[in-house]
């Protein structure tokens, strides 16, 4: 059995790739996030990092969240994959589809530590990839959009069929662009659902964020809610 990590945001598409390695198969020790140099923040979606423990916790699979910043991202991401090296695994689950530059990134690293890099989403059919996530049974919530192509109404939307229709045709289904991102709550991957208790929209820069302010860990039901209040 192969001995992976997945990189991960805390969004649709790095879970989608998890859902993937485990259904081959794969070990998956850790998952990979990095945050802010002072740890309250992570990288990806400027999401709070304890949001990020707890969707672990709702998963049931470690977390190790790597402080970074501009200047050394590289060099603490390396790091990193070097002690997930010594702990004897093997390679690396990344949920990228189609930005080159990024993929590039990915093997150099993985190059330098000795691992190996999968990637399951790639170049695939982003609505395709869409329908299986949300037909598999996940559930996100959109935490930041573009401000100048969506409005802050579809901040906590959930991500389903309807939520597909209404983008816009200028945005990617899977947001790849950074058009949107979210956070995902439930699936079945999970142990048990991360339920949003408190949570505000604010706007920083050309984004608007859902500042979530609140989580609790529920125990599965069979009925998932279809809302987030904001």
């Amino acid at each position: 059995m192969t001995k992976v990590f997945t990189s991960w945001s805390g969004g649709k598409d790095c879970c989608l790739a998890l859902n993937r390695a485990l259904a081959r198969g794969m070990d998956v020790r850790y998952l990979a996030n990095t945050v802010s140099a002072d740890g309250q923040r992570s990288c990806s979606h400027g999401m709070s990092a304890e949001v990020i423990r707890t969707q672990a916790k709702a998963l049931g699979i470690p977390i190790v969240q790597q402080p970074t910043t501009g200047d050394n991202y590289r060099a603490e991401f390396v790091k990193m994959l070097q002690a997930f090296k010594q702990e004897g695994i093997e390679g690396g689950v990344f949920g990228d589809i189609d930005f080159n530059a990024h993929r590039d990134w990915i093997e150099g690293v993985c190059q330098e530590t000795g691992m190996t890099p999968y990637l399951p989403l790639w170049l695939e059919d982003q609505r395709k990839l869409m329908e299986e996530f949300i037909d598999a049974g996940f559930i996100a919530v959109v935490v930041a959009i573009k401000a100048e192509l969506l409005g802050h109404e579809m901040l906590g939307q959930i991500v389903d069929r309807s939520f597909l229709a209404s983008l816009g045709k200028d945005i990617t289904p899977c947001g790849e662009a950074g058009e949107y991102h979210t956070l995902v709550i439930d699936g079945p991957i999970f142990k048990k659902r991360l339920e949003i208790t408190a949570s505000q929209k604010v706007t920083r820069g050309d984004h608007h964020f859902l500042e979530i302010l609140g989580t609790k860990l529920k125990a599965k039901s069979a009925a998932a809610g279809r809302a987030v209040t904001a």
